[in-house]
């Protein structure tokens, strides 16, 4: 029988934040993967657990994980945490899940803290609908596209940023997105958490002036989709109505079906489509 993949969510702050389920298994299984061995002992030690520890990262992620999955194969009861958090949202993790789910073996998920998600719901902005990504790209390029992206979403948007990239990564999204609103939260969970509400000028204002500190989550407004829409609205009046008419008439639609189309684009009634075509 093989062992099971434990994923750990663990404390992003505040260590009473910890589950005591996540504690038990921690406890009971047969080794720990760490994201970073002397980060986490701190914390094993806080809750006097004694299980072996190995390191699991971003630059042993592949061939250590054929390691752990050997381990696993064998019986053994694995658990993976990061250094704060839920294990698998950006961080390796991901790929050991993966890799576990492609050869059979169990992988369980014991929920906990998550930096995104405590950000989101501190924010003030909407959280039915959000897009989380992370830190942006390195790649010039791929950044690039990913902002282009980021610029018609409708959903909130949660970002990771380090403080010494936080101004560059702000101004590069005033320059994407516009002025929107957002919330930068600091400390999450630790005595001196912070929760900024303001607007991505402002927040830039303010750190052209004092010095970024701590691991920051950046949550922004989604771009309103009355907004989209009116631009679709001005892009369609550029052209006529019986160029407009051509368009849907070319893809195989009958002139009915063709003047509905255009008075949805257009916001008008089908029958001001039809006086004017008439």
């Amino acid at each position: 029988m093989s062992g099971k993949l434990y994923l750990c969510a663990t404390p992003i702050g505040n260590l009473e934040d910890i589950t005591l389920r996540v504690l038990r298994t921690l406890k009971e299984v047969d080794l720990i993967a760490a994201e970073d061995t002397r980060n986490s002992i701190k914390l094993l030690n806080h809750f006097e657990i004694k299980t072996p520890m190995t390191s699991y990262h971003e630059y042993n992620k592949i061939e250590k994980a054929y390691v752990l999955i050997e381990k696993l194969k064998s019986g053994q009861n694995i658990a993976l945490i990061t250094d704060a958090g839920t294990p698998g949202i950006s961080d390796p993790g991901e790929e050991l899940a993966a890799m576990c789910a492609e050869v059979g073996i169990e992988v369980t998920s014991l929920p906990g803290p998550s930096a995104c998600i405590t950000a989101l719901t501190l924010s003030g902005l909407p959280t039915r609908r959000f897009a989380f990504e992370a830190f942006l790209p390195m790649d010039k390029k791929e950044r690039k596209t990913i902002l282009e992206e980021l610029a018609g979403e409708t959903r909130t948007i949660i970002l990771y940023e380090a403080p010494h990239r936080l101004l560059r990564t702000l101004e590069e999204l005033k320059d994407a997105l516009g002025n929107r609103r957002m919330t930068l939260c600091r400390e999450l969970t630790k005595k001196h958490e912070t929760a900024f509400r303001t607007t991505v000028e402002d927040l830039i204002a303010y750190y052209e002036k004092e010095k970024p500190l701590g691991e920051c989550v950046l949550v922004i407004e989604g771009r309103s989709r009355k907004e989209i829409e009116e631009e679709k609205r001005a892009s369609w009046e550029e052209i006529s109505i019986e160029e407009h008419m051509e368009i849907y008439e070319k893809q195989g639609m009958d002139r009915k079906e063709a003047m509905k189309k255009v008075a949805k684009d257009r916001g008008v009634t089908k029958r001001e489509i039809y006086k004017v075509l008439m």
